[in-house]
């Protein structure tokens, strides 16, 4: 291994963490980045597989679990079931299971670009949509909602256009934060800021002259995230940008260790600070226009989740991007269960479960002792 300077990039970093770690209570077990990870990750991917078959199970009208069970090995391998099970195993297999997988997906795709926001911008307060990205793909959602545009795509119209409207607030947000200092934090997240409020102001206008009456509250439906739309043709798309990311975050772990600790600081190590953020950027706004495409804007999982994995494992990226992902699969598996049982046959928007979730454990957090936001 080389120990000379190397370049930032999306690729393996080898500069050593040196981010400080949460205390832990005493009698907790040590530091969390001195506690076994193998045995806290398949710990948390037995919960995710069985979140998973009992989110699908569960529901408005419940299929018992060994049916379930039965009716996607039948699917997976070709079985067949009989005729008057045809119902069940359309809920099991057609409606609940690409829902609730996509759940897993988003969920761990926005804890994971969470993590890589909070480095990127340096900012415990930022998450996958504080550069203004979900107000772009809210533009998007509302040109289709409002006008019917882009209708010849027919069901993906809205997918299509939220995930156009996130790239366009991407390269705008990219282009203003850029000076002759390069891509700073603070440029970034003031940008990224100014243009959500300028892109919440289109999507208002929009809404008031539209000639449909229900715009409004399809609109505000869809700001709140939800995976009502989820279908087998959605989920790979979600799926394979993810784990894309996920592979090339967590090779650049150590360089996120680094940039964390500032631009100074990574300059001395070796790091092109401007270089690898303008390469996290890209990344983590196609992630997130991607996840906002196909489930809306679902806030507080990319703030919290990331907040709450450092308390189990440390502040040490290659362990924060391994944990949180499966994390926040759970969590919004199980978030996404409580929206279609709580009000049924109506269904809550995940963003309203999430906040209301969220607020309080961010607020907990800040009155823990012994934890700041990744530091002591």
């Amino acid at each position: 291994m080389s120990s000379g300077p190397h370049r930032a990039g999306l690729v393996a970093g080898e500069a050593p963490t040196l981010r400080p770690v949460p205390a832990t209570a005493p009698g907790a077990g040590g530091a969390p980045a001195d506690r076994p990870l193998l045995p806290m990750v398949l710990a948390l991917a037995l919960v995710l597989v069985a979140s998973v078959l009992l989110g699908i199970a569960l529901g408005p009208t419940s299929v018992p679990l060994p049916d379930t069970v039965r009716y996607l090995g039948a699917a997976l391998t070709g079985g067949s079931i009989r005729a008057d099970e045809v119902t069940a195993y359309s809920i099991v297999w057609d409606v609940r299971a690409p829902r609730v997988l996509l759940a897993v997906v988003v969920g761990g795709g926005l804890s994971m670009v969470g993590t890589a926001t909070q480095a990127m911008v340096r900012n415990a307060l930022a998450d996958p949509y504080v550069l203004g990205i979900s107000s772009g793909a809210s533009v998007g959602a509302c040109l289709v909602a409002v006008f019917g545009m882009f209708a010849a795509l027919g069901v993906y119209a809205l997918s299509v256009a939220a995930f156009g409207g996130a790239l366009a607030a991407a390269t705008l947000v990219f282009v203003a934060a850029r000076s002759a200092a390069g891509l700073t934090p603070l440029r970034l997240v003031l940008t990224g800021i100014a243009m959500a409020y300028a892109f919440q102001a289109v999507t208002s206008l929009l809404v008031f002259l539209s000639p449909r009456g229900d715009a409004a509250r399809t609109i505000l439906y869809w700001t709140l995230g939800g995976l009502g739309t989820a279908n087998w043709t959605s989920l790979p798309v979600a799926t394979g940008v993810t784990a894309v990311a996920f592979v090339l975050l967590w090779r650049s772990s150590r360089s996120l260790d680094v940039l964390s600790m500032g631009d100074e600081t990574s300059a001395s190590l070796g790091v092109d600070s401007t270089a690898f953020r303008r390469r996290l950027f890209v990344l983590t706004a196609a992630v997130t226009g991607v996840l906002v495409a196909v489930s809306g804007v679902i806030g507080f999982v990319g703030l919290i989740m990331p907040h709450l994995v450092r308390m189990l494992v440390g502040s040490g990226h290659r362990r924060v991007l391994v944990v949180a992902p499966l994390v926040g699969g759970v969590f919004l598996v199980w978030v996404d269960l409580l929206c279609r049982v709580i009000v049924a046959p109506l269904e809550l928007p995940i963003g309203v479960v999430t906040a209301l979730v969220g607020v309080p454990v961010f607020i907990t957090l800040m009155r823990r002792r012994g934890y700041l936001f990744g530091g002591r």
